[in-house]
C-alpha cells in the first residue's frame, strides 16, 4: 500500500513536533518525495476488539493501525482475547498483525446476550486494560481510547495522566446518552449524570478528540469541550479495485441462485440503534413481488428478532446470512442492488453507521431509514447517491424499492455519483493522512521542552 505524498509530509510533521529520531522510508516510498521521513514512536489503541474479529470498529482499527505502522510508527493494540461474535474465543496473548503488536488481555467471557455478563465483561476489560496500560505505557506515548467498551476513557486518562503519556478519545459512540434515549439503561438519573460527569472530565482532558460526524461535534462541543480540541475525521471503508462488477456478477449473488432478482441487501450489525420494523414492514408489503429479495448479512439483536419475525410471518422475499469474511467482503456488498442502512433519529449525533462508507466503495445506492436531518442523509443529499424515508414509513421503503427496480438507469448513476463521492472523502488513506495531521499537533502538549525517550519494546 503506497503512502500518498500529503500523508508523508504528516509523517514529517509529526516527526518535528515530537522532536524525534526518524527513519528513512523503504523504496518503495522514496518516490514521492526526496529526504522522506517515518517516525519512530508509539501510539497505544485500546479497544475491546481487534483483528481477526470481524465488527466494524474491529476492522476500522485494523485499516488505520496498519497505515500507521507503515508510515514508521510503532504501534501497540490493547484488547480482549474474545471475538465479537465468540465470546469463548481465546486469542493468543500476544501477536503481531502486519507489524502492529497486538496485547491481548483476560477478561470474563460471559458475552452480549445478557446485560449482567456484559456488565461483568466490561469491569473485567477495564481492570485486566488498566493493569496492561500501567506496563506498556510511558513517557511520550499517545493513547488512543476507542469506546468499546463505553467510558474506557475514563481509567485510560488516569493511566496517561500518571505515565505521562497524551491522551486521544476516539469516540464511536456516546455512551451512556445512547443506553437512556433507547431506554436500555438500567442505572437511575443520578447515577447517569455521574457517568456522563466523569466521561466529560476524561473527554476534556485529553489533547484531541476525535468524533466521526459533524453532528457528534456539536454534541460534544456542548458539553464543554474546546473546540480546538475536537477533530472530525469519518469512518471509512476499503476502497478496493477500481473495476466495480455489476451486481449479477457477483459470487455470492450466483451462489444464493438470484442473479436475476432485484437484491435489497443489509450488511453489518442491526442493533438496538436499528430500526429493523421498517424494513420487515416493507418486506410484507412486497411479497407479492418475488423478483425483490431482502438480503440480511451480519448480526446483532434486531437482526435476531427480525429474522424470528420473517420466519414467523413465512416471509420467502427475506435471506439471512451471517458475518461474511472480510476477504468477501467486496463481493458481498457487490451482490446488492441497493443498500440499506438504518439509525433510530433519537440517536443522531450519538452513533454515525459506518457501513455507509462501504455501500459508497461499493459503488452501490443507499437507501437510508432515519432522520431527514441526520448525518447520513446529509451525505445521501450531497453526493446525490440514494433517498432517505423516514422511520415507520413502511410505504415510502416498499415505494422507493419498486422505483429503483423499475429504473436501472438511475440506479446505475447514483452507485457511480457514491463512488465518486467515497474517493474523494471516505478513504482510509485520507483518514489516516488526517490522523497523522492531529498526531502531529499534540508535540507541544505532550513535551515540554523533553525529547521523547527512545522507543523500546515492552511486552505485558
Amino acid at each position: 500500500m503506497a503512502v500518498p505524498g500529503r500523508d508523508l509530509f504528516a509523517v514529517e510533521s509529526v516527526a518535528r513536533a515530537y522532536n524525534l529520531q526518524v527513519r528513512h522510508l523503504p523504496h518503495e516510498y522514496a518516490g514521492y518525495r526526496p529526504g522522506a521521513a517515518a517516525v519512530s514512536s508509539r501510539v497505544i489503541f485500546v479497544n475491546r476488539y481487534f483483528h481477526p474479529d470481524l465488527s466494524a470498529t474491529s476492522q476500522i482499527l485494523y485499516d488505520l493501525t496498519r497505515r500507521l505502522q507503515q508510515a514508521g510508527i510503532e504501534v501497540h493494540v490493547v484488547c480482549s482475547r474474545q471475538l465479537y461474535e465468540d465470546a469463548k474465543a481465546d486469542l493468543p496473548a500476544r501477536d503481531c498483525v502486519d507489524g502492529v503488536q497486538v496485547h491481548r488481555v483476560c477478561t470474563t467471557n460471559l458475552g452480549r446476550s445478557r446485560m449482567v455478563g456484559r456488565a461483568l465483561d466490561y469491569l473485567s476489560f477495564y481492570c485486566s486494560c488498566t493493569k496492561a496500560l500501567l506496563r506498556l505505557l510511558r513517557s511520550g506515548d499517545v493513547l488512543v481510547a476507542k469506546t468499546d467498551p463505553p467510558l474506557i476513557s475514563v481509567p485510560a486518562v488516569a493511566v496517561a495522566r500518571l505515565r505521562g503519556a497524551a491522551l486521544i478519545n476516539w469516540l464511536q459512540d456516546i455512551f451512556p446518552e445512547v443506553a437512556t434515549r433507547l431506554g436500555a439503561s438500567p442505572l437511575p438519573a443520578c447515577a447517569d449524570a455521574v457517568l456522563r460527569g466523569a466521561r466529560d472530565v476524561s473527554l476534556r482532558a485529553a489533547q484531541a478528540n476525535i468524533v466521526i460526524g459533524t453532528q457528534m461535534r456539536d454534541y460534544v462541543a456542548r458539553r464543554g469541550l474546546e473546540p480546538s480540541r475536537i477533530h472530525v475525521i469519518e469512518n471509512w471503508a476499503d476502497q478496493g479495485s477500481d473495476h466495480i462488477p455489476p451486481p449479477r456478477t457477483s459470487h455470492l449473488r450466483a451462489r444464493l441462485g438470484l442473479e436475476d432478482h432485484f437484491v435489497v441487501q443489509y450488511s453489518g450489525n442491526l442493533g438496538r440503534a436499528h430500526d429493523f420494523r421498517t424494513i420487515l414492514g416493507a418486506a410484507a408489503r412486497l411479497a407479492g413481488q418475488p423478483q425483490i429479495v431482502f438480503l440480511m448479512i451480519g448480526g446483532g439483536a434486531n437482526m435476531n428478532l427480525l429474522q424470528e419475525a420473517a420466519v414467523s410471518s413465512g416471509l420467502r422475499n427475506m435471506q439471512f446470512l451471517p458475518y461474511q469474511p472480510r476477504a468477501d467482503l467486496a463481493d458481498c456488498l457487490a451482490a446488492a442492488d441497493v443498500h440499506l442502512a438504518c439509525l433510530l433519529p433519537q440517536l443522531e449525533g450519538l452513533i454515525v453507521p459506518s457501513k455507509v462508507y462501504g455501500v459508497l466503495a461499493a459503488a452501490r445506492p443507499l437507501v437510508f431509514i432515519g432522520s431527514a436531518e441526520g448525518e447520513i442523509a446529509r451525505i445521501i443529499r450531497s453526493g446525490r447517491c440514494g433517498v432517505t424515508v423516514g422511520c415507520g414509513d413502511e410505504d415510502a421503503l416498499a415505494n422507493t424499492l419498486l422505483q429503483f427496480q423499475a429504473n436501472p438507469d438511475e440506479l446505475l448513476d447514483m452507485g457511480s455519483r457514491a463512488r465518486e463521492l467515497f474517493l474523494n472523502a471516505y478513504t482510509a488513506d485520507r483518514a489516516a493522512a488526517q490522523w497523522l495531521d492531529v498526531l502531529g499537533k499534540l508535540g507541544p502538549d505532550i513535551h515540554s521542552g523533553g525529547t521523547h525517550e527512545k522507543s523500546r519494546r515492552d511486552s505485558v
